[in-house]
């Protein structure tokens, strides 16, 4: 019989539990002194985790906080230096939880990203914006760059990434919107933003009748600056510099501030620079 049957997680140890939290404990001072206890340790991490997950949500909540909703989630639980993307083998470089964002190493190959760009190029024209107060698109001043989206599953090579992409992340191929390819030119940036959907503006709602909120973003970097260009975090002092065939992925489960998911691309100083840009939604995306 495992010890998660024979010790049960009773109110009285999840209310201890958030005594802890709220005392100033931290996880590790209040893990030690749950074994000290008898507490075996797989009990007792589920106990801390369950517990802080769900009071934290609630105390979320009282504060008027959007509800937390499931995102994409790459399998690290035991911090692996590859993940199995299916058709590739992918690099962990860098994983932060708050906010989550991993950085991936050789998600795509050189000829892949060459592919998307080529298939891109015909195609660019400037950057749109969703535009929160209709549910239409809009120029945007923060956004300088040129860009397109191919359809889901348009060719082979984009079916093919868009596999990669949901085994990687554990997200269903068709909740993911169109892949996006950006190009910046010396001098062009995306100031920082959010993205997901504001839930105060009049447009929102029209926007989430196709697929709900977004919850997740994958950047992949197809093309290499010469200088600047990097994806920054503003909020965690975090910058990702722009490695061709890397990626950095990044999810928030609420549409609000508190996510830390503040992000935006700094201005290429030199050379250009070529993305591709995935969004995840809650639910299919139509």
């Amino acid at each position: 019989m495992s010890t998660t049957q024979t010790q049960q997680i009773t109110p009285q140890l999840r209310q201890w539990i958030v005594e802890q939290a709220q005392a100033g404990h931290g996880a590790e001072a209040v893990l030690k002194s749950m074994l000290a206890s008898g507490w075996a340790e797989d009990v007792a991490i589920e106990a801390m985790e369950s517990t802080l997950k769900v009071h934290l949500e609630q105390k979320a909540q009282e504060q008027g906080l959007p509800a937390a909703v499931p995102v994409p989630d790459p399998g690290l639980e035991e911090a692996p230096l590859y993940l199995d993307a299916g058709d590739r083998r992918v690099c962990v470089l860098q994983a932060m939880y708050h906010p989550r964002v991993v950085v991936f190493g050789g998600l795509l190959s050189d000829e892949e990203c060459e592919g998307l760009i080529e298939l891109a190029k015909p195609r660019l024209a400037r950057s749109l914006t969703v535009a929160t107060k209709t549910g239409g698109e809009e120029v945007n001043a923060d956004r300088t760059s040129n860009g397109m989206f191919f359809q889901r599953a348009e060719n082979d090579l984009v079916k093919r990434i868009e596999a990669r992409i949901a085994r990687l992340l554990n997200w269903p191929e068709e909740n993911g919107e169109g892949l996006q390819v950006l190009h910046y030119r010396p001098g062009t940036e995306y100031k920082p933003h959010y993205d997901y959907f504001d839930p105060n503006e009049p447009g929102t709602p029209t926007i989430l009748k196709r697929g709900g909120q977004r919850v997740g973003t994958l950047i992949m970097y197809l093309g290499e600056p010469e200088k600047g260009g990097a994806t920054s975090f503003p909020d965690v002092h975090l910058e990702v510099a722009p490695k061709r065939g890397n990626a950095v992925f990044f999810s928030y489960d609420r549409a609000h501030p508190s996510t830390k998911t503040l992000h935006g691309g700094t201005p290429v100083i030199a050379g250009e620079k070529w993305i591709a840009t995935k969004w995840l939604r809650e639910r299919r995306f139509e």
